[in-house]
């Protein structure tokens, strides 16, 4: 996280003093499925009807244009990382040549591929001797990590091991989850997490920033064993994880969390059993809405 992230930080109040005004956490909810905000959407329509709706109306007017050049780099990640959103959390365990752990929850992530089964993860640059932080120096030298998903019961654990603790402190010990032994690497991954991945390096790339010199590190991993609880898969389905057994969390802006207690069911359109229907034809002779 950069600097200029922990002194915007400094100018709120005391994050205790805030959340001890909000409601306690909701363990109440239960995530649930519901219909679409539109079940009767026809081709076409562009926006449903939800009352605020109007305020995402497509007009010329009304946007700001914003150059990436032309702005603090602290300005660039705050927007992205609360435009870009919500985002799965990548809980990276790796082990550097001496076989010491690290632990490290990474934003910039999700599934790339399933044939062969593949993942992305990237991270920025660190205070290590080769510029990386420990998590992306010991991918790029062992070849090897893991990835587990953060649910709700290990959230203020696993949130904990961003601290900017010295090399020699352990992230694992300061969290209090346990390490689980991986069956195809060395690393092990987090054994309160529910959906694990074991993965090797596929692919390491370095962005350029705007200065000529690496910034982020870009990572494709291959999953080579997935670790999965039985409790969150779907006894009439082996292969699908139930969102509503894993309660994952995904990042939003800032130091923002975010839970999944609401979801809904979406089918594809089948061009075959549409395209010959009043409503595709209309939109189709309608044609595309410009501003």
């Amino acid at each position: 996280m950069s600097d200029s992230y922990y002194r915007n930080m400094h100018k709120h109040r005391p994050f205790k003093d805030v959340e001890s005004e909000r409601e306690d956490f909701d363990i109440s909810i239960q995530p649930q499925t519901t219909k679409v905000p539109e079940p009767n959407f026809i081709p076409g329509q562009g926006l449903n009807n939800l009352p605020y709706s109007k305020d995402f109306e497509a007009k010329q007017d009304g946007f700001k244009s914003i150059i990436p050049e032309e702005q603090e780099k602290s300005d660039i990640y705050k927007m992205m990382i609360s435009g870009i959103t919500p985002r799965p959390i990548a809980f990276v365990s790796t082990m550097d040549e001496n076989g010491n752990s690290n632990l490290a929850p990474m934003s910039y992530f999700n599934a790339v591929g399933h044939n062969p089964p593949t993942i992305m993860i990237s991270i920025t640059g660190g205070k290590h001797e080769d510029g990386w932080k420990d998590t992306n120096h010991n991918i790029k030298t062992t070849k090897e990590f893991c990835v587990s998903i953060i649910s709700e019961p290990f959230l203020e654990a696993a949130n904990y091991t961003a601290v900017d603790a010295p090399a020699d402190i352990s992230e694992w010990a300061l969290s209090g989850l346990t390490q689980r032994p991986s069956e195809t690497i060395k690393p092990p991954h987090v054994a309160e997490s529910a959906f694990s991945m074991e993965c090797t390096l596929e692919h390491f790339h370095e962005l350029i920033g705007d200065e000529g010199k690496p910034t982020h590190s870009v990572v494709l991993g291959r999953i080579k064993r997935f670790q999965v609880k039985e409790f969150v898969l779907d006894p009439n389905d082996p292969f699908k994880v139930m969102t509503e057994k894993l309660r994952p969390m995904s990042r939003l802006g800032g130091i923002t969390y975010s839970r999944t207690t609401q979801m809904v069911e979406v089918p594809r359109p089948v061009w075959d059993q549409v395209k010959d229907t009043d409503e595709v034809k209309a939109a189709l002779a309608k044609g595309v809405k410009k501003v």
